[in-house]
């Protein structure tokens, strides 16, 4: 018993004073906060190797980000050693706050390691720009998707006139006249060979690094028909990705003529990926309204057609007493959604964008066989792991990043979804009501967070937002989900035996109002927007805050949200003023918040790719104060443009040299310049030596009246898949 004297004695920090004086017990602030961080820390006891992949993707995404190529034995080492060290630390049981540190680095040099071993495995010849027409023989493996002249072909050359075999790509695209080819037939052509195209502009995407991965060498454009010929026979897997190929193209055909070339064009491609009945007009409306995605076959119609076998197996089962006391229903149902995605891969022909969502889909289904829960941020972790080990180029495109995003998305999204109570004895009208209800709200819900999820990535690579594009996808999205794509998978499977047609049918009811949705909604007023890119460093620190948002538990995932929005936060650099296209064949220049095009209609593509990307609209050189003829153009009144183009093959004269000074203080010729006028002092001249060296080019205006040039070539760096030294460019400029 404690005593008056014994509370004396005791002093300031007796229990008598501690009763007394209670706020002397209430924690500080500082150790609340600690308790709360530690509690935060606590919740991520099995988040931790979440992270795994993502410091595996950072690994490979640090290999695609180097200007010069490294060698494979020092990262090799690196990964090695790295793994060595966590594998160790595990087991000798140390703690998580030094294991965790080992296996990220672990993961960040394994995907470094293994982004250069595939780069080493899937090198090929890549075809030199040849001064003139070449005669191509060669196996046709696919029908591509149109480009801006004409219809498109992936070819297997078996000879190329003036290349030896060794220098003979493995894979072309060839633009040809025309009607295209058919997978499967050997042609013969007369086409200007180039290497793949570089990127349009300093940092835009590159098409070259993308055709390296994709085993095309090369693109040609035919100069005449095409004509049928006799090969010897191809070897095995050629025959039959051709016969594979064959069979989606007809059955495309088949699709077409059943429904129309508008409407069939649009469920072709998505079925076949054929998008060689697409109209240039529908394509635009489909992206102004936010509805591209549809066409290309990625996770979405993987998770309705894997989704729709899943649900209508486990109903028949269920549906049959017999059967489904006999076999487990689930399973069998997983099994059949997992056959249905392999198969829709194939007729798809197994797209990059596809083969990712069929992984990520077999996994999900193989978790169920497994009697493991099916959607899990953990399964879409090692879906992500299996998809950058297989392809560790993927994390450097847009289409896996946004894919990935919005799913980690969604399962976050899952996470924290509150659990439906099941109504006891409601009237059905009322449960109807609630369903309906609660679906609505579900899928607005997830239409909002994909969409947050993806915005960086969209203004980022493609600079265009479609404001209403929620709107849209909402008003598509019962439509897409519970007739467009089960009725045609159906019909895709039926119409082989002839019995597609009633499916098809009802296909093609949902492409026509899917089409008639996204044209009204491209038709409201500012239904596009336009955003610059942001600096490049700024896309990895968004998509970081997007997964931090995702994998963290607990309120501290909210700090990830500015990290998020940083593409669209950030400052963007200041916009150049003259931008002059590879070769030197185009140019524009920024006036306002315009990018004026001097040849329009030329290489259009690579022009409002630059235009976007800088946040500039692409608009058309006025007629009037510009003197042009078939080779060149220059401005004749005073402001009328800072750039003076000659496009032509030939040298031009000192007389035509003097002329284009004079008129501009920008002067791109295309070809090699040995000499310049007086007039040409204190002009910035490029001539086809620079870009055969540079690529595209992009101009500043510093002082004193001087440019600032940044080029393609200096910010793509030494890599195999970059453009090799142009043979075009000779003293005659030929």
């Amino acid at each position: 018993m404690t005593t008056v004297e014994e509370g004396k004695v005791m002093g300031e920090g007796s229990v008598s004073e501690a009763l007394i004086r209670p706020e002397a017990t209430k924690p500080t602030p500082g150790a609340r906060l600690r308790v709360w961080l530690a509690d935060e820390v606590k919740a991520q006891v099995l988040r931790w190797r979440l992270w795994a992949p993502v410091a595996f993707g950072g690994g490979a995404a640090c290999y695609f980000a180097l200007r010069t190529e490294p060698s494979l034995w020092p990262l090799a080492f690196g990964a090695a050693a790295a793994v060595a060290a966590w594998l160790a630390a595990r087991r000798r049981g140390l703690r998580r706050r030094l294991t965790w540190p080992l296996m990220i680095l672990a993961c960040l040099t394994s995907g470094l390691a293994a982004a250069k071993i595939r780069t080493e495995r899937v090198a090929a010849p890549i075809a030199p720009a040849l001064p003139e027409g070449v005669v191509i023989e060669a196996w046709v493996v696919d029908v591509d998707s149109p480009g801006e002249n004409g219809a498109r072909i992936v070819a297997a050359p078996v000879w190329i006139r003036g290349l030896s075999p060794e220098e003979t790509p493995v894979r072309l695209r060839v633009t040809v006249r025309g009607e295209p080819p058919r997978p499967g037939e050997a042609i013969r052509l007369f086409a200007i060979l180039n290497p793949p195209p570089a990127p349009a502009s300093p940092g835009a995407y590159d098409f070259g690094r993308n055709a390296f991965f994709e085993g095309l060498g090369g693109v040609a454009f035919a100069l005449g028909e095409t004509r049928r010929i006799d090969l010897p026979p191809a070897p095995w897997r050629l025959r039959l990705a051709m016969a594979v190929n064959g069979a989606r193209y007809a059955l495309a055909e088949r699709i077409v003529a059943r429904l129309g070339r508008r409407t069939g064009g649009i469920a072709a491609a998505m079925t076949t990926s054929h998008e060689a009945w697409i109209s240039q007009a529908d394509m635009d409306v489909m992206r102004e309204s936010g509805l591209a995605h549809i066409l290309s076959v990625s996770g979405l119609h993987m998770a309705i057609v894997g989704g729709f076998v899943f649900f209508a197996v486990r109903l028949g089962v269920a549906a049959w007493p017999w059967l489904a006391l006999r076999v487990p229903g689930k399973k069998v149902a997983a099994a059949a959604g997992l056959t249905a995605v392999g198969v829709y891969l194939v007729i798809s022909g197994a797209p990059p964008p596809a083969e990712r969502a069929a992984i990520t889909a077999s996994i999900a289904f193989a978790a169920i066989l497994l009697d493991r829960q099916a959607v899990t941020m953990h399964g879409l972790a090692v879906a992500a792991f299996a998809v950058l080990a297989i392809q560790p180029e993927a994390i450097v495109t847009p289409g896996f990043q946004m894919s990935f995003a919005a799913t980690a998305a969604l399962v976050a999204l899952v996470e924290i979804w509150p659990k439906r109570t099941r109504e006891i004895s409601a009237p059905w009208p009322i449960v109807a009501v609630q369903r309906f209800g609660g679906w609505l709200t579900a899928a607005v819900a997830a239409s909002v967070v994909a969409g947050l999820a993806t915005g960086p990535f969209a203004m980022q690579h493609f600079n265009r937002t479609a404001m209403y594009g929620l709107l849209a996808n909402l008003a598509t999205a019962p439509v897409a989900d519970f007739v467009l794509m089960p009725a045609l998978a159906l019909g895709a499977a039926l119409e082989p035996v002839g019995l597609g047609g009633p499916f098809l049918a009802v296909a093609g009811w949902g492409v026509d109002l899917t089409l008639a949705i996204g044209g009204w909604t491209a038709g409201l007023p500012g239904a596009v927007r336009t955003v610059a890119s942001a600096p490049d460093p700024v896309l990895p620190v968004a998509f970081l805050g997007v997964l931090f948002v995702c994998l963290w538990q607990g309120r501290l995932r909210w700090l990830g949200l500015p990290l998020a929005a940083a593409v669209l936060v950030c400052p963007r650099a200041p916009t150049p003023d003259v931008w002059i296209g590879d070769g030197g064949t185009n140019a524009a220049f920024r006036r306002q918040k315009e990018a004026i095009v001097v040849r329009p209609g030329v290489r259009e593509f690579a022009a409002d790719l630059w235009s976007r990307r800088r946040g500039l609209t692409l608009a058309d050189r006025p007629e009037a104060g510009w003197a042009c003829d078939r080779a060149s153009c220059r401005p004749e009144l005073t402001g009328a443009g800072p750039v003076a183009l000659w496009w032509g093959r030939r040298t031009p004269d000192m007389e035509q040299m003097d002329a284009l000074c004079l008129a501009a203080p920008v002067v791109s010729v295309r070809a090699v310049v040995h000499a310049l006028p007086p007039s040409c002092d204190g002009r910035l001249v490029l001539d086809g030596a620079d870009f055969a060296r540079g690529g595209a080019v992009e101009l500043w205006r510093s002082g004193a009246g001087g440019w600032r040039a940044v080029w393609t070539a200096d910010v793509r760096g030494d890599r195999p898949w970059a453009r090799r030294p142009n043979p075009a460019v000779s003293d005659s400029g030929a």
